[in-house]
């Protein structure tokens, strides 16, 4: 969606300069603003030509989970004025990058087949931020038909440690 990206770059350029001083905190309202914006109801709501920007502005305000600031509030209302409510999801993506780049850390998803304890996600943090010589913001994933194991997603890199991963290369030993 290089059409999504392109939109969503000056808001989240704009956005960053202007929260240097509190980057941590943009990022957890900007998170939620965008979990909210992927909402297909809300899209349609905020598309239909007889509701007012007012209106989206009051339900997403609504919505949200915790009170927004001046800040968050003036960003919101910018978005939706210019009808850019589904960009959303990609300003977030994009002020994460940026956020990323300037503390030199990466985003990891950690998919695994159980819950993982928080003792354990440290260690796995430790050995992975080893492994890739960066920090790590690590989320984790639950996905049953790993089987065991675990699979871990580092930007465009994979390790994948999985049973189902294993099962998978024994398969193409197998049938070759």
């Amino acid at each position: 969606m290089a059409e999504l990206a392109t939109i969503a770059r000056p808001y989240a350029e704009a956005l960053f300069k202007a929260s240097a001083a509190d980057l941590p905190a943009v990022a957890g309202w900007l998170d939620e603003l965008a979990e909210i914006a992927k909402n297909e109801q809300l899209q349609q709501f905020a598309n239909n030509p007889n509701v007012k920007a007012e209106q989206v502005f009051d339900l997403v305000v609504g919505v949200a989970k915790s009170p927004l600031g001046d800040r968050a509030k003036n960003f919101l209302r910018t978005v939706i004025d210019n009808g850019r409510v589904a960009v959303l999801p990609e300003i977030a993506v994009q002020f994460r990058a940026l956020k990323n780049a300037q503390s030199g850390s990466s985003d990891a998803v950690v998919f695994s087949a159980f819950p993982v304890d928080a003792s354990a996600l440290a260690e796995v943090q430790a050995t992975l931020e080893k492994k890739f010589g960066r920090k790590l913001n690590l989320t984790v994933d639950l996905q049953p038909d790993l089987i065991g194991g675990i699979r871990v997603v580092v930007g465009d890199e994979v390790l994948d440690t999985s049973v189902k991963a294993r099962l998978e290369q024994m398969k193409v030993v197998l049938t070759a």
